[in-house]
């Protein structure tokens, strides 16, 4: 229409040029007026002066009227209805209607023939740019909440899990380079799926225990593993999970901070916490104000939906392990927050669409979990005997291209040590075993005494620190005794032919009672940090023993050293004497000169004078 109309402007103006002019205008020969009249909606009117006409482009026709008084107030903006119908009918062009002009700044909707004013059509665009943008929101709100649970459900997924992942990259990382070292051999190659443990070491026996609740074959309860730092309970759990490529299962571990909880959560479920939605501009506040908990709460909710389309999808429920949880802290905020997780699992345990579990090096979780399980299965994860940890120290030293040691060499290294794999794995690898396992108890010797050493003529200001030291040492003291007294009995059985030489690297570790260490001790509260620091060990049976053969050896010499008895019965009366002396109070006399005498009475009938009177 535009190009039409511009074409019908330059024909127009090329007929007026070529017209035979007898005078010359004083104004110029035609003028443009481009403004959109109300009613006139042809965009080129022509005036020859000269002539007194107006030549109008309409389409592809001229016309021309006669340009009188009429015709100029047909130019003029009509107010009324009046005046645009009788504009209409004495308008120039003659045989239009009021339909054929629309009034200023509308154009005609076919799609919406009764707009009758500018209210109404104003009223009508918001109602329809609302509704679009509700509609809008809406199936993007669903969207993102399918697209939530799909994200959550891949998590689940074989293949990457991001514990699984860093642990598989640091044992082929190592394979690789011991691979290089040894003429690229390939039987010290990894990959996922992989009979052989990962970490190149004795498989244990409860090995196949974790290995069908992993798989998700053991339903109807959830689980804690329980056991000493370094026993190996994390590696048994990635073992399981990479035998599967840890499809249907997740993997996080607690953090003190719930915050940071929050992060690892969401990383192992794969889950932003909403962080990643376009609807923040329309939220009332951010979700995170509601603190950890609650986030933790809601992830849960939508896991909930998950494991039952898991669950019903693959007739097997996943698995969520929850790494460490004596990491949360011993109040309120890490008590609430472990009481949810079990919740959550006595829950999903009773319907059989999810399986946890729960690992600590620490008895106190065991210890809140306890009162309120009915479900709940504990696995307790101990050193390794004598027979297994010479079979693991060889297999490991024979992995690092170590040359192997003699027999006696690696027993008497292993009865410095023990059978926990941490120690073993340092032990093994290193050039001498002997040498390393001293040096490791050296160090532990030096962190114990860090710990709990004692102090003689201690001030006032360290009472409690002394107090939980001297009651410490107690306790290790009567552990030294019973060992002994095992090593006594145990070489008597020798003599007498009931036992082998060998039964003496045997040994383990001696065990007292929860309620008799109580007594030993006489202050019960200590042994929860005795614990957490890794210096006692308590099992499910309530047997307290020490952590590891380490502690036992660096307790034994500290022991059996000179004075250390006359030692620690003057800490234990140094502490008597200042809290006496927090007992008593001191009576100040003012204004007594020299020869003055002060005499004081303790009258105990002073009661019955009372009542006398």
């Amino acid at each position: 229409m535009l190009r039409q109309t511009s074409r019908t402007a330059r024909s127009a103006v090329r007929l007026l040029a070529d017209s035979k002019v007898s005078q010359k205008p004083t104004r110029p020969y035609a003028r443009f007026l481009h403004e959109r009249h109300p009613l006139l909606n042809s965009p080129l009117v022509l005036q020859n002066p000269i002539s007194d006409t107006l030549t109008f482009a309409s389409g592809s026709q001229l016309r021309t009227r006669p340009f009188t008084s009429t015709s100029r107030n047909s130019l003029r903006h009509p107010r009324s209805g009046d005046q645009r119908r009788a504009a209409v009918r004495n308008h120039p062009l003659g045989g239009t209607t009021e339909d054929d002009f629309p009034r200023k700044g509308r154009k005609a909707n076919p799609f919406l023939p009764f707009q009758t004013s500018s209210f109404v059509d104003a009223f009508v665009t918001t109602i329809v740019g609302v509704g679009i943008i509700f509609a809008a929101g809406t199936a993007y709100l669903e969207w993102y909440k399918w697209k939530v649970l799909v994200k959550m459900e891949d998590a689940f997924g074989p293949g990457y899990d991001p514990a699984l992942e860093l642990a598989v990259h640091s044992a082929n990382s190592k394979s690789r380079r011991e691979g290089e070292r040894d003429g690229n051999r390939p039987d010290l190659e990894l990959e996922i799926g992989d009979p052989e443990p990962w970490t190149q070491h004795l498989r244990r026996k409860e090995q196949d225990v974790i290995d069908l609740i992993v798989k998700g074959e053991e339903t109807g309860h959830y689980y804690v593993l329980l056991g000493a730092k370094g026993t190996g309970k994390t590696t048994m759990i990635l073992d399981a999970m990479a035998s599967i490529q840890a499809e249907g299962t997740a993997m996080c571990d607690a953090h003190p901070n719930l915050e940071v909880f929050r992060l690892r959560l969401g990383k192992a479920l794969n889950y932003e916490f909403n962080e990643d939605t376009q609807t923040s501009l329309f939220q009332r506040r951010d979700p995170r104000e509601a603190g950890p908990s609650l986030d933790i709460e809601r992830a849960l909710n939508k896991l909930e939906k998950v494991a039952l389309r898991y669950s019903r999808k693959h007739g097997r429920p996943p698995v969520l392990i929850i790494n460490n949880v004596h990491y949360f802290n011993n109040d309120d905020d890490g008590r609430d927050m472990l009481l949810q997780l079990q919740q959550r699992a006595e829950a999903w345990a009773a319907s059989g669409i999810m399986t946890m579990v729960f690992s600590t090096d620490d008895f106190w979780p065991f210890f809140i979990m306890r009162r309120n399980a009915s479900r709940m299965h504990v696995l307790s994860v101990y050193d390794l005997d004598g027979k297994e940890a010479i079979q693991a120290s060889s297999r490991m030293r024979r992995s690092s291209n170590r040359e192997m040691e003699s027999l006696e060499a690696v027993r008497e290294a292993i009865s410095i040590v023990g059978g926990r794999l941490s120690y073993l794995s340092r032990v093994a690898t290193a050039r001498d075993m002997l040498e390393m396992a001293n040096h490791l108890k050296t160090v532990e010797k030096g962190w114990l005494l860090s710990r709990i050493g004692l102090i003689r003529d201690c001030d006032d200001d360290v009472m409690d620190e002394q107090k939980w030291s001297s009651c410490s040492w107690l306790l290790l003291q009567e552990f030294v005794k019973r060992r002994r007294a095992q090593e006594e009995e145990l070489r008597e059985k020798i003599k007498v032919g009931e036992a082998e030489q060998s039964a003496l690297d045997d040994l383990p570790l001696p065990a007292i009672s929860y309620h008799e260490c109580r007594q030993i001790m006489t202050r019960a509260d200590f042994m929860e940090e005795l614990d957490r620091l890794n210096i006692i060990n308590i099992d499910i049976d309530h047997n307290v023993r020490p952590d590891s053969f380490l502690i036992l050896h660096a307790a034994q010499e500290v022991v059996e050293e000179d004075g250390f008895e006359e030692k620690l019965e003057s800490v234990r009366d140094r502490i008597d004497e200042i809290e006496s002396l927090h007992r008593t109070r001191e009576l100040t006399f003012k204004d007594v000169d020299k020869g003055d005498r002060i005499r004081l009475t303790v009258d105990k009938g002073g009661a019955r004078l009372i009542e006398g009177s």
